[in-house]
């Protein structure tokens, strides 16, 4: 029997669990410039590698938590546009909050309103006290909506197995 997973609604948005369907999406978000830059090349070359990556980097960690990476759709059209998920990430107290979305949607308000809404998944329905969120110093618009969702910069700090220096910003309950 398969488990079902929370989907969540806001005004203009379905945030639902990340599957093996959404593979050809979560190809093309993880190779836009901007996740290259932000995020890291995922080496996810063709669709097939997309289908692997949800496989193995995304549903172990819903079926274990219950939550993971979320695939963000617009409901007046259904069209895929980006992602929000909770990681729980390797050198980071507390769940991690991260989000990505395609260049044309950009903008729009579309990352504050999903991942507004799971912060407020994460705190009422996961019982999550503590949201942490790492960016790169370079990247001003995520540390802008991380502000804007109320967490504060908190130290620079490298996760395991990288050399990057990382800004972690937390928000606790």
């Amino acid at each position: 029997m398969k488990k079902e997973y929370k989907t969540f609604e806001t005004e203009r948005l379905i945030i639902r669990p990340t599957t093996e369907i959404d593979a050809s999406f979560i190809f093309e978000l993880l190779n836009t410039p901007k996740w290259i830059k932000y995020i890291g090349d995922r080496n996810v070359k063709t669709i097939k590698d997309a289908e692997a990556y949800i496989k193995n980097k995304m549903t172990p960690q819903l079926e274990k938590l219950g939550f993971s990476n979320n695939t963000v759709i617009r409901k007046s059209d259904g069209v895929k546009i980006g992602t929000c998920g909770l990681f729980d990430r390797e050198g980071i107290d507390g769940v991690d909050i991260g989000f990505s979305f395609l260049p044309q949607f950009e903008k729009m308000g579309y990352a504050f309103e999903s991942t507004n809404k799971l912060k407020e998944v994460a705190i009422n329905d996961f019982n999550i006290s503590k949201i942490s969120a790492i960016t790169l110093k370079e990247n001003l618009d995520s540390q802008n909506l991380l502000i804007k969702l109320g967490l504060q910069f908190e130290k620079i700090v490298k996760i395991p197995n990288d050399n990057v220096k990382l800004m972690l910003f937390v928000f606790k309950v």
